[in-house]
């Protein structure tokens, strides 16, 4: 059976979308470890530039989902665009990346879950406990109707943009020196050394923004809905991630910044409000900051269901994937395959960190995953950007030459650029102090899957021509 059909409105949409960037993370998380690690005051400008080249990047690529409205978005594309070959290999990149994304979350919300209810109850859960549960939600979660996930995800989502709201006030009301928005928004900072590694930070705080296409077979309007909730998304991430960027500086002061965010990385918010606001909010904001990342696993979790869908119904995995519910219309194989997944590398991070400080899970299995998982996605954007152009340059439509040519040709450059910025800098995102095997490690799982792909995929297209002529297989 297909997947649910008509579905999904431009709102809803854009709740999944922004659901997976999880904005209370992101700016208690990423933008205070910009800040320690990069010691630049231009974090807030980093969110409006990336998020101007993804404007940019989803020009082209929205397009592209009107043309063709297939749950695997990056492998459809690529393989539309660039041939079934690359087409497989982005695939197994999206894949593995995807995955690397949301199992790595479990290893935060496993740490944060636990460590609230510890300090809460006095009691001494692990933190696979915790993680366990989560991963049970999301497993039933993901397999009943898409917009069941999304009422879901739409209280999360707003009850975590209310927290940083009032974050963002009480810090430019509390505001320990005047605010300096010269220093935070300084264009010439665009070019200067070390914005590299500030880019190479943000751009994994937009992470999903992509994953609006993947559900272009269950929305309203194919033609519309993903292009317009895309760009809707890309602007409020961008815009309200630069302005929080902002207030965190404002609150800790423009000259303490940097040093309170080393100090405290991802409590330096819930250090804020404990010492200016009720011991009531301080619960609710650490129950939120659990609850953005649950959101974060369940946006994620639906997007990797319908990968394997898209891809066991185009051939590039196992029929089997490719069967949906016939009551929710769920990708039901798919989405067990992702829960099995997440199992394993649970139990195994289980078992290796016991005996462990609590804080390791978060330093091992959520920032090496996560930050490969980016290194990965961003790649596949870049190539999507040509495979755009490739795409255009087959079949004649009456899209713009902008939509065509000029807008991916952009993204694609910018895109191949931040790309080069993680590698140089993926040591650091890792938090290792000196280079070492692990970067290669890492961004060797997110890479040898592709080349595999692609290499399986032109040893069965030589023995296809060897037995028979035929066209390559259909990626819908």
């Amino acid at each position: 059976m297909a997947l649910e059909q008509r579905t999904l409105s431009v709102p809803a949409l854009v709740v999944m979308i922004i659901a997976a960037s999880a904005p209370l993370t992101a700016v208690a998380g990423g933008v205070t470890t910009n800040y320690a690690v990069t010691g630049m005051s231009s974090v807030p400008l980093s969110f409006l530039l990336i998020g101007a080249v993804l404007l940019v990047f989803s020009i082209g690529y929205t397009a592209m989902s009107r043309h063709i409205p297939n749950a695997g978005a990056f492998y459809a594309y690529v393989a539309e665009g660039l041939g079934r070959v690359f087409g497989v290999g982005a695939a197994m990149v999206a894949l593995v990346s995807y995955n690397l994304m949301q199992i790595g979350i479990y290893g935060m919300f496993g740490f944060a879950a636990s460590s609230f209810v510890n300090s809460t109850f006095n009691t001494a859960i692990p933190w696979w406990v915790t993680a366990l549960v989560a991963w049970a939600a999301v497993g039933f979660l993901g397999m009943n109707r898409v917009d069941f996930s999304v009422k879901v995800l739409g209280i999360i989502v707003a009850a975590e943009f209310l927290v940083v709201v009032v974050y963002n006030f009480m810090a430019f009301a509390l505001a320990p020196q005047a605010p300096q928005p010269e220093a935070a928004f300084n264009i010439a900072d665009a070019v200067a050394p070390g914005m590299g590694a500030v880019v190479a930070f943000t751009i994994a705080a937009f992470m999903g923004f992509e994953s609006g296409t993947i559900y272009n077979e269950e929305v309203k309007d194919p033609q519309r809905t993903a292009r317009r909730a895309t760009m809707i998304a890309i602007v409020i991430i961008a815009c309200f991630y630069a302005f929080s960027a902002f207030a965190v500086a404002v609150g800790e002061g423009a000259d303490n910044v940097m040093a309170s965010s080393a100090e405290n990385g991802p409590d330096l918010l819930f250090v804020f409000f404990a010492a200016h606001a009720p011991t009531w909010f301080v619960d609710l904001a650490n129950i939120l900051f659990i609850t953005s990342l649950f959101a974060a696993l369940l946006a994620f979790h639906n997007v990797i269901a319908r990968y394997f869908y898209s891809m066991g119904r185009g051939g590039a995995l196992p029929k089997f994937l490719a069967v949906t519910s016939r009551t929710t219309h769920a990708p039901i194989a798919g989405s067990m395959a992702q829960s099995v997944l997440g199992l394993v590398v649970i139990v195994v991070f289980a078992v290796i960190s016991r005996g462990e400080e609590p804080m390791y899970i978060v330093f091992t299995m959520f920032t090496w995953m996560t930050n490969s998982a980016a290194f990965g996605l961003v790649l596949l954007m870049a190539l999507t950007s040509f495979a755009v152009i490739g795409y255009f340059a087959r079949n004649k439509t009456s899209d713009s030459l902008i939509t065509r040519v000029i807008a991916p040709l952009i993204s694609g450059i910018a895109l191949f650029y931040v790309f080069a910025q993680i590698i140089i800098n993926f040591d650091i995102l890792l938090g290792v102090e000196e280079p070492g095997a692990l970067g290669y490690v890492l961004q060797g799982i997110v890479i040898i899957p592709g080349i595999l792909g692609s290499l399986a995929a032109l040893i069965v297209r030589a023995k296809r021509k060897e037995t028979q002529p035929a066209s390559e297989l259909s990626v819908s």
